[in-house]
């Protein structure tokens, strides 16, 4: 079974052109895409977490 692509939130906030405080508040409403938190405190998101995100995006539009 192949490991999930997990992207790092630079690369997040990069791809949907986004600061990080308008990320959080984002996330604060719940239109986010699913964060992870990793052992060591870092914080990544899916590749497939991030795609669906975008298809709910695309959908509301």
């Amino acid at each position: 079974m192949a490991v999930p692509k997990m992207l790092k939130l630079p690369e997040v906030l990069e791809e949907i052109g986004m600061s990080r405080a308008a990320f959080y508040r984002m996330r604060a409403r719940g239109d986010a895409p699913r964060l992870r938190k990793l052992p060591n405190g870092q914080i990544r998101v899916r590749r497939q977490d991030l795609d669906a995100w975008w298809e709910t995006c695309e959908q509301a539009a």
